[in-house]
């Protein structure tokens, strides 16, 4: 790949993800947005009427297909916007389905608080009767939502602000994609660079030292010019958050933002007391850092450095689809047949173009095969990144082809884990062909960099969102002086005295679009440690590990994911998956520190 970025229409069309399982072209998106108006009037009959069980399942049953075709309008236009965020056709095909969704959300906000307006031990009566029986979970989850939704007309107000809700999200993402321009970088010849938001982590990951000195600098140069509107732009979600938890009768932002997947706190709290903990692992991977880089001060932009200079190689992303088909072999013919289909039939959006949305993602609908939007530019971390979507798109094929659309989508809080899994099967693959201390330390670092970024990394990054949304719902300020001086002083306890603290890297709070997904970020870090404990059962040859686990991705929604995850032989109410994970931790860090004695 060159280093200056294309034009879309500049580069190979085989590269790009074929759109067509969802519409055929724009022309097919437009004439079902337009008939999707339609809709809502279809849910609308109902209103008033739900006061038996028959008559309660049509209306589920028109909801779940109206659901069905605005996740494909959804999906279509999204996709298209992340193929180049500055063109305005596709920003405005987003822009419209998003009202559509709000009207339609408006239309259809009754439906909820009228069931459950319903006396209880009746409602308990109509969700046990057999008309209602393919709604099983979802009559069960709306029980449990009982204590927590409001009357028909206080639904209706706030599903009308529903877009308005979603601005402080969006500010954000467009500042990031589309709006900020950064400072070209020289590296140590002197050559100027091309800075990009998706472009920054793989300056980070030079061997060039004073490239990724200077990439970081430039980089967080641009967002300190923009601190006040991120500042800005995140209290709005954080406030956001608060009066949703606060009308809904819950006792806090976490509370709410917790319910909905039916996760004890404790979890949330066992996460970070445990990691906290063992602590000392990460500083004693950063000493190694340092020694192996051969570095007297160990900064911020020399973390993602590779310890074994650019032996971990150049992968194409020919061989990156090899590579992701023997590792994930282990996992069975169905498996491999069907991450062959994504290959062979385009689910993948390949390589970085201008304006293309930054980062990776697997996305979708019911109705369509999974996408994969990367920005593939041939590193040990691309194909890896490759292994890590294929997984959530192998998540959402076995859950669609095993449940019903209403029980299908799973949830955020077992999202990682499919992915991880892959992650650490490409991982161990590698390391079982690898010999050469260079390589090997290549792959090792792979693995450690895995632990730190989504488990030690994430896990900050959630405690940071849990302490800003405690300090706005105790009346404190949430300005950049503020969310500054709170990440910065987690990036000290969590990377500790052998890093030396670059007072830019205060501003990195400022990047991460999760914190407009309140509570989502400390989910990497459980599903990591619940992928260790799978990959290890599964590569030690455990007795039904592999039908289990595929068991577990075949699930999707159809349960809480606590229970999905107990059925795959992880129980993450106990810290025995986090401690599990923080053993291989520290056994992949022994070897790495082996290995270093050699090269």
């Amino acid at each position: 790949m060159a280093e200056k970025l294309k034009e879309r229409k500049q580069m190979d069309k085989k590269y790009f993800w074929d759109l067509s399982t969802l519409f055929k072209n724009d022309a097919a998106f437009e004439k079902a947005l337009k008939d999707f108006a339609k809709e809502p009037a279809k849910i609308a009959v109902f209103r008033g009427k739900l006061k038996d069980a028959k008559t309660i399942a049509r209306c589920m049953k028109a909801k779940t297909e109206a659901e069905r075709k605005l996740s494909n309008l959804f999906s279509y236009a999204h996709q298209r916007k992340d193929e180049d965020t500055r063109a305005d056709k596709a920003q405005s095909m987003y822009s419209r389905t998003y009202s559509a969704y709000v009207a339609y959300d408006t239309a259809t906000s009754f439906v909820q608080p009228e069931i459950l307006s319903l006396p209880q031990a009746k409602l308990e009566k109509i969700a046990k009767d057999k008309a209602l029986a393919e709604y099983r979970y979802s009559m069960e989850k709306l029980l449990r939502a009982k204590p927590h939704t409001l009357t028909s007309e206080q639904e209706n107000v706030l599903a009308q602000m529903g877009e308005a809700f979603a601005t402080p999200g969006e500010v954000a993402n467009m500042l990031m994609d589309a709006d900020l321009v950064f400072d070209s970088v020289k590296d140590a010849k002197g050559k100027s660079r091309e800075l990009t938001e998706s472009g920054f982590i793989l300056l980070q990951r030079s061997t060039d030292r004073t490239l990724r000195k200077n990439a970081f600098h430039s980089f967080y140069k641009t967002y300190a010019e923009h601190q006040n509107t991120f500042a800005a732009s995140y209290a709005a979600q954080v406030k956001t958050d608060a009066a949703n938890a606060r009308v809904r009768g819950f006792a806090g932002s976490r509370a709410a933002g917790m319910f909905h997947e039916n996760i004890p706190a404790s979890v949330y709290d066992g996460l970070i007391k445990t990691i906290r903990k063992h602590m000392p692992l990460m500083y004693r991977y950063l000493k190694l850092r340092k020694k192996i880089l051969g570095i007297r001060d160990l900064h911020y932009y020399d973390i993602y450095a590779p310890l074994a200079g650019a032996a971990a190689g150049k992968y194409s992303y020919e061989e990156a689809q090899k590579l992701v088909l023997d590792a994930t072999a282990v996992l069975g013919k169905e498996y491999t047949d069907t991450v062959r289909s994504a290959f062979r039939d385009r689910w993948i959006d390949v390589y970085p173009n201008k304006g293309k949305r930054g980062g990776a993602y697997s996305g979708g609908s019911y109705d369509s095969n999974p996408y994969i939007l990367l920005n593939y530019n041939g590193t040990l971390n691309d194909v890896s990144t490759l292994i890590h979507e294929m997984g959530h798109s192998m998540h959402s094929w076995f859950s669609n082809k095993h449940q019903p659309p209403q029980d299908a989508d799973y949830t955020i809080f077992v999202a990682e884990v499919a992915s991880t899994v892959n992650e650490n099967l490409l991982v161990e693959h590698l390391l079982g062909k690898t010999k050469a201390p260079k390589q090997r330390i290549a792959l090792l670092n792979q693995y450690l960099e895995g632990f730190r970024a989504t488990v030690f990394r994430q896990t900050m990054f959630a405690e940071f969102e849990m302490k800003a949304h405690a300090m706005q719902e105790a009346g404190k300020p949430l300005n950049a002086t503020e969310l500054n001086k709170l990440y910065l002083g987690l990036i000290r306890d969590y990377f500790g005295r052998d890093l030396v603290i670059d007072e830019a890297v205060k501003h990195e709070w400022s990047r991460i679009p999760h914190f407009y997904n309140p509570f989502y970020v400390y989910k990497y870090a459980t599903g990591y440690s619940a992928a260790v404990a799978l990959s290890e059962g599964i590569l030690a040859g455990k007795k039904d590990a592999v039908k289990r686990y595929l068991e577990f991705l075949s699930l999707g929604g159809s349960c809480d994911p606590i229970d999905a995850l107990k059925h795959a032989g992880v129980d993450l109410t106990t810290k025995k998956p986090i401690e599990q994970a923080m053993k291989k931790f520290a056994a992949v860090l022994e070897e790495a520190e082996d290995v270093a004695k050699k090269l």
